[in-house]
């Protein structure tokens, strides 16, 4: 494994480099070298992280020994259980910080990063698939499960497009997500998520069960998918609501058919026609990039066809039990209590599991 020592020194290596005022009219090298930086210095701030908190350890442990006071005692012991648990934490996520680069080319010095796959930005589309009204309830609540989970990771959101319900529901709902590390961790969510519970509107309190898809695709980088003008069809049209009633006077909502592949997109919920466009040409460039990527190899996780399927009950990668409260993922067969706190978008330790048991 590569040593914490080697990270500092190349760290110190790119900043020395980063700070030469000629290396910025070579855009591709810039940003290159900032990537490896910011990669690298998730390592240095946890590290910092665990020098600090072993120095607190210490320091409660001091304390221990010459306190009397049983009320202070008892504090003290309460923070040094929560400061060797973050110790623990810490040690185990530069550990794998560490792995990652572990086996790459010293020629290409550890802050490249081998998985080609990693993305900051992706695109997460929410499907209301069997069980009507309640579905597109439930892709509502996934939604806000995400927007939640998403803002307790610092991430940014931006919804690219909806079909909204007169119900406060989501036929479909496309939005981007933005933050470090983001395809890694979100990528298990791709799949069939089935919901079991008394719908609102249910007067004989049956218990339903209903589905969404959720697909993920990766955003592609620039040099990755470039779109020709010419391979496109641009329509505009005006925005509908809830119902299908026309929300705009004017034609601002936009749909994109890419001539070559036969993919369309669509957006419309922004209020001027050039902001629906480029909402558009986002998820199209994701779609266009699965595609290749599927074309490619079989191999790809975020394969389309694979996550979503039809969609019907049987498909499923995840149960969300309301009755019994309790959260099932079939893939690694283990259920989560605490339903109300994870679908506020408390997602870590299913995704921790999940990402454990695909190692």
């Amino acid at each position: 494994m590569i040593e914490i020592e080697a990270v500092k020194k190349e760290y110190y290596s790119l900043t020395y480099q980063l700070s030469n005022p000629e290396l910025v009219s070579d855009k591709k090298k810039f940003e290159e070298l900032t990537k490896k930086k910011e990669f690298l210095e998730q390592i240095m701030e946890k590290e910092e992280e665990l020098e600090e908190s072993k120095h607190k350890i210490e320091e409660n442990k001091t304390i221990l020994k010459t306190e009397k006071d049983p009320e202070l005692i008892s504090l003290v012991e309460g923070d040094l259980n929560l400061l060797q648990e973050r110790e623990k934490e810490l040690e185990k996520e530069i550990d794998n910080l560490l792995t990652e680069i572990a086996g790459l080319s010293k020629n290409k010095g550890v802050g490249q990063l081998s998985n080609k796959k990693e993305s900051n930005s992706i695109i997460v589309e929410i499907r209301a698939g069997t069980g009507g009204e309640e579905a597109a309830l439930f892709g509502s609540d996934l939604f806000r499960m995400y927007s939640r989970f998403g803002r307790s990771q610092g991430w940014k959101q931006k919804v690219l497009d909806s079909r909204p319900t007169e119900l406060g529901g989501f036929k479909e709902i496309i939005f981007e997500l933005s933050g470090r590390k983001i395809f890694s961790k979100m990528k298990y969510e791709g799949g069939i998520h089935r919901v079991q519970r008394i719908p609102e509107t249910e007067k004989g309190g049956r218990i339903h069960t209903s589905t969404a898809s959720v697909a993920i695709l990766a955003k592609p980088k620039k040099t990755e998918i470039k779109v020709k003008p010419e391979d496109l069809k641009i329509d505009v049209y005006k925005a509908s609501g809830p119902g299908g009633q026309y929300v705009n006077k004017r034609e601002t909502a936009v749909r994109i058919t890419h001539l070559p592949s036969g993919l369309m997109v669509t957006s419309q919920n922004e209020r001027n026609q050039l902001q629906n466009k480029e909402n558009a040409l986002k998820i199209l460039e994701a779609r266009l990039l699965e595609k290749k990527e599927e074309e490619e190899a079989e191999r790809i996780s975020g394969e389309r066809k694979s996550q979503i399927k039809k969609a019907q009950r049987a498909e499923k990668i995840r149960t969300y039990n309301f009755p019994q409260d309790r959260v099932t993922d079939h893939r690694t067969k283990k259920s989560f209590h605490n339903l109300e706190k994870i679908m506020a978008g408390d997602l870590e330790p299913i995704l921790k599991d999940l990402q454990k048991s695909a190692k």
